[in-house]
C-alpha cells in the first residue's frame, strides 16, 4: 500500500467523513512525505490539523520517530541544557539527547511567544538541519505570524526562514470547528465544567515550583484550587503549570473575570494554562459570574484555541 492510501485509510479509520479541505490536504501531506519533507501544518481552531498531522506521523515507513508537544519539549530542553549551561555547544549536546537518532520529529501546537524561547527555537532549527531531521508541525499561526509580538518579531525570522527552509507550509482551512461537534467526553479535561460557584478550601498553601513560591487556595490528594489573580496575574510561567499538572490532575480556578478586562500578560497565561493542562489532560473547573462567551474576550494571541478548548466542557450553573 503506498503512502497516500495508508494516509487515507487511517485517518477514514477514525469514522469521521472528511471534508474537502481535509482531503486535499491529505493528498498534499501523502506528497510530501514520499520525499521526506518538513510539514508546517496551520490553519484556525478545531480544523483537523492535529488529527491530520497524528496520522501522518503514524503511517510515515520510518522507525526512528518521535512526536512531542511544544510546551513539555521546551520545559525539556531548557533543563538540560540548565544542566550543562557552563558546557560548550550545550544546546547541541541537548538536542542530542532529546532527539538520539530519530529521523522525524512532529511538533503539536508549534507557537512562540517567548523571546527567549524564539531564540532557542532558532537554535534547534539550526541543529535539527544539520542532522537532516524530517520536522512535522502543526500551528494555528502561519510561520510568518510566529512570535507576534512587534517589538521582538524580527528577532525570529532567521528561525522564520529556518521553517520555510525545512518545511512546505500546508494551510488547512474549513467552515466548521469540529472540536464542537462532540458527542460523550472523550477525555479527562474534557470532564470538566464552568460554575458559578464552588466549596473552596478553608487554609491556603504556598508551594515552591522551580524554585518560586506559588500561591494555592489550598489542595486535597490530586486536586488544587487557584484565584485567578494568583495564577495569571502574578509572574508564573508555563514551566511552573508543567510542575503543577504532573502533581495534580483536577484543577479549580476561581474567580475567573472577563478576559478583556485583564492585561495582555495575564491573557495569556490563562492562554497557557489552558494549553498545559488540554496536553497533559487534566480535569479544570472554572468558577466565574460570566459565561464562557463573555469570559475569552481580550487581545491575547492565542484566545481564539483557547476558546475552541474551553468549549469541550461541560458548562453547569
Amino acid at each position: 500500500m503506498d503512502l497516500h492510501a495508508s494516509l487515507l485509510a487511517r485517518v477514514l479509520s477514525s469514522g469521521y467523513d472528511l471534508d474537502d479541505a481535509q482531503l486535499a490536504a491529505v493528498d498534499r501531506l501523502a506528497a510530501l512525505g514520499e520525499r521526506r519533507r518538513g510539514v508546517y501544518l496551520h490553519g484556525p481552531v478545531g480544523r483537523g490539523k492535529s488529527f491530520l498531522a497524528d496520522a501522518f506521523f503514524d503511517v510515515l515507513p520510518v522507525r526512528k520517530k518521535r512526536r512531542v508537544h511544544f510546551h513539555s519539549f521546551f520545559r525539556e530542553l531548557h533543563a538540560r541544557i540548565s544542566e550543562r549551561l557552563h558546557e560548550r555547544g550545550a544546546v547541541r549536546k541537548a538536542v542530542d539527547e532529546l532527539i538520539g537518532r530519530s529521523q522525524v520529529l512532529a511538533f503539536d501546537e508549534f507557537h512562540l511567544h517567548d523571546v527567549g524561547d524564539a531564540m532557542l527555537m532558532t537554535r534547534l532549527l539550526e541543529a535539527l538541519q544539520d542532522r537532516k531531521v524530517m520536522i512535522i508541525a502543526t500551528s494555528n499561526y502561519p510561520p510568518d505570524g510566529l512570535l507576534p509580538n512587534p517589538l521582538y518579531h524580527d528577532h525570529f525570522l532567521p528561525g522564520i526562514a529556518l521553517v520555510k527552509e525545512l518545511m512546505d507550509v500546508v494551510e488547512l482551512q474549513g467552515a466548521t470547528d469540529y472540536r464542537h461537534l462532540r458527542g460523550r467526553p472523550r477525555s479527562r479535561f474534557e470532564t470538566g465544567e464552568i460554575r458559578t460557584h464552588a466549596d473552596l478550601p478553608a487554609t491556603s498553601v504556598v508551594l515552591n515550583v522551580n524554585g518560586r513560591d506559588v500561591t494555592a487556595l489550598g489542595t486535597a490528594g490530586k486536586r488544587i484550587w487557584f484565584d485567578f489573580g494568583d495564577l495569571c496575574e502574578k509572574p508564573t510561567s508555563t514551566q511552573d503549570y508543567l510542575v503543577l499538572a504532573d502533581r495534580f490532575d483536577d484543577w479549580v480556578i476561581t474567580a475567573v473575570p472577563r478576559l478583556e478586562t485583564c492585561d495582555r500578560e495575564a491573557q495569556q497565561r490563562f492562554a497557557n494554562v489552558v494549553d498545559v493542562l488540554v496536553d497533559a489532560d487534566v480535569r479544570l473547573t472554572l468558577v466565574s459570574d460570566h459565561p464562557l462567551a463573555e469570559i475569552v474576550g481580550g487581545e491575547a494571541l492565542d484566545l481564539a484555541r483557547t476558546a475552541s478548548r474551553l468549549e469541550l466542557i461541560n458548562t453547569t450553573g
